[in-house]
């Protein structure tokens, strides 16, 4: 099995790579520009990296031109594809939409054209994983998870650029021929993630004894609630997928070799709860006394396009018997630990 993950120096993509090298015997091509979000340094904290480098290799690409014949000749043959490579930062969409809809729009657009170039005929024995995200249906209401095939809304240009993205992996499936999964993630954090995410935004507040902005309601101090994944959990469920390889819809003909997956969170946790989740791990670095100093900014001014909830239902792949390994207490006490043991990843002052 030979396995291209494009995005593969990027948080999601390098914690994947991580898990397919110590599960399988597999050899992997890593494809990456190599921007401000991602670095090849997270590569060599792979662990017994020396020992796996061998089966890895990596081809340098910005997917937001065609993959031209050099590039076809460098990747080589591959049984599977992993397109994790996208922008995902919300603020940052907000501030320069067009390049989400360059990155993910068309950088998925460019990649399935070189697959279907690669596959004139149509191809139902290798399988492409398209990555998305929870954020493509919007804002839950309380007592509801979307499905899979749940209709999509929007709130802001990341998640419509996401939208875009798995709407022509739709689209290519169904008028090329070619076995396409899709899968829904939610909010994914681990070690080395970009500090602007929200875990290691919070960690690195209370170390610098910063105030935290919540986005929510300043009059009754409600703030917004995630579902929580780590990157290790969603490695899992993407080896497993490709374990199972492509398998055709038999009751939905207009989809037949197009399949939908939601990765999701075990827990629901407010913004609010995780910050006092995350407090004991900042008096780990003898700030016991720093109570977290925490204000809710109106998510309606301050963030426009905010979504206060995300849910999914996951009742599919349960049903389909697939398990996590780490539980959300684990991963968060495991998470923690790692950057407060590695406060440069934090930018600490």
């Amino acid at each position: 099995m030979r396995v291209l993950i494009t995005g593969m120096c990027g948080f999601v993509g390098h914690h994947v790579a991580e898990l397919l090298l110590n599960e399988t015997n597999w050899e992997l091509v890593g494809l990456d520009r190599i921007d401000a979000t991602s670095t090849n340094h997270r590569l060599r904290h792979i662990h017994d990296w020396p020992e796996v480098a061998s089966r890895v290799t990596f081809v340098w690409h910005d997917l937001r031109a065609p993959l031209n014949s050099t590039v076809d000749q460098q990747l080589g043959d591959v049984d599977a594809v992993l397109h994790l490579a996208a922008s995902s930062h919300v603020d940052r969409s907000i501030k320069e939409p067009g390049m989400f809809v360059q990155d993910n729009v068309f950088g998925t657009f460019n990649l399935l054209e070189w697959w279907r170039g690669r596959h004139p005929h149509g191809q139902t024995e290798k399988l492409l994983v398209q990555f998305g995200t929870d954020e493509v249906f919007g804002p839950a209401e309380p007592d509801y998870s979307f499905k899979e095939w749940d209709r999509y809304r929007s709130s802001n240009p990341y998640s419509a650029s996401k939208a875009g993205a798995e709407e022509l992996a739709c689209a290519y499936s169904n008028t090329y021929g070619l076995a396409i999964t899709a899968v829904h993630g939610m909010n994914i954090f681990g070690e080395r993630q970009h500090p602007e995410k929200f875990i290691p935004m919070i960690l690195r507040r209370m170390l610098n004894r910063e105030t935290i902005p919540l986005h929510g309601d300043p009059e009754t101090g409600k703030t917004g609630s995630r579902f929580y994944l780590h990157a290790q959990n969603v490695g899992d469920a993407l080896l497993w997928l490709l374990r199972r390889g492509p398998i055709p819809i038999q009751d939905a003909e207009s989809h037949r070799w197009f399949d939908k997956w939601n990765i999701v969170g075990e827990r629901e946790v407010s913004n609010r709860e995780m910050v006092e989740l995350l407090a004991p791990y900042a008096a780990i670095r003898g700030f016991a006394d720093a109570s977290p100093r925490i204000v809710v900014v109106d998510h309606r001014t301050a963030r426009p396009g905010y979504d206060q909830r995300y849910a999914l239902d996951g009742s599919k792949l349960k049903m389909a018997g697939f398990k996590y390994k780490w539980t959300f207490e684990e991963s968060l006490e495991r998470t923690a630990r790692w950057f407060i043991n590695n406060p440069a990843w934090l930018k600490v002052d």
